[in-house]
């Protein structure tokens, strides 16, 4: 994996302390050829499968890699429009294999992608997995999840300390494979990031362990690296009951 300069790259990822296997995956890519750098630059995607024991490994396995793939080989020139082309293709892909095994039948994927592209940043997601910006000692989450506690907290159906203890808080409302369509979330301009940025990916193993203020005090008190470290061993002491699967970018 090549990492050019410009930013600091960890990424971890733990089958947490009660699953019997992982169904998290994650991928970083850059183009090898120096001159599509420039157009390309970098990007990054995790997912969390559901679906049973072989379905949610297959579908988030399939999600990083076609995401990857066609992110790479599109010939879309924005970067916003390439990675939403990726999330769809993807989705019909994952389909596609769901429909041809009926054990895979119940098979599908949250995914979250960036892609920095010099100073600007893209991103697209669908279902719970998180995006969130480091900046100035403060933590932005920049996703919004396809939750039905998500909805149901903005319709005012519910309270925000009702979300916390609630029997359904980990329905998904949307995810790669399920549905005839999808609508990934994504800015309708790039952000612009800065030296001393940190873009953390992650699943709800993590920032469904993990408060907010912890996940500030591990990013800035060391390296990507040890951040993940941290952060994980964190979501284990309180349980770890899901899979946990984080990238962290600093830009520099």
């Amino acid at each position: 994996m090549r990492v050019r300069p410009g930013v600091e790259l960890a990424s971890l990822t733990d089958i947490g302390c009660i699953r019997e296997n992982n169904e998290d995956s994650s991928i970083y890519w850059e183009p090898d050829p120096d001159d599509l750098f420039p157009q390309l630059g970098r990007l990054a995607v995790v997912a969390d499968g559901m679906g049973g024991y072989q379905g949610g490994h297959i579908a988030s396995r399939m999600a990083v890699e076609i995401v990857s793939e066609t992110y790479a080989g599109s010939t879309v020139t924005d970067p916003q429009q390439r990675l939403l082309g990726a999330l769809g293709e993807a989705h019909h892909r994952i389909q596609e294999r769901a429909r041809g095994s009926a054990s895979l039948s119940c098979m599908g994927t949250t995914c979250t992608a960036l892609v920095l592209v010099g100073n600007r940043l893209y991103f697209a997601h669908v279902g719970d997995s998180r995006l969130f910006l480091f900046r100035d000692g403060g933590l932005r989450l920049l996703t919004s999840d396809h939750t039905l506690i998500a909805h149901l907290l903005t319709i005012g159906a519910i309270q925000p300390d009702e979300a916390e203890r609630h029997p359904h808080r980990h329905v998904l409302t949307a995810a790669l494979g399920v549905g005839e369509a999808i609508e990934p979330d994504f800015p309708q301009e790039p952000l612009c990031v800065r030296a001393g940025d940190v873009l953390v990916l992650c699943t709800d193993g993590l920032w469904g362990q993990v408060e907010n203020a912890e996940m500030k005090t591990a990013i800035a008190s060391g390296s990507p690296a040890s951040a993940c470290r941290a952060l994980v061993e964190l979501a284990k002491e309180r349980g770890g009951p899901d899979n946990i699967t984080l990238q962290v970018l600093r830009v520099n």
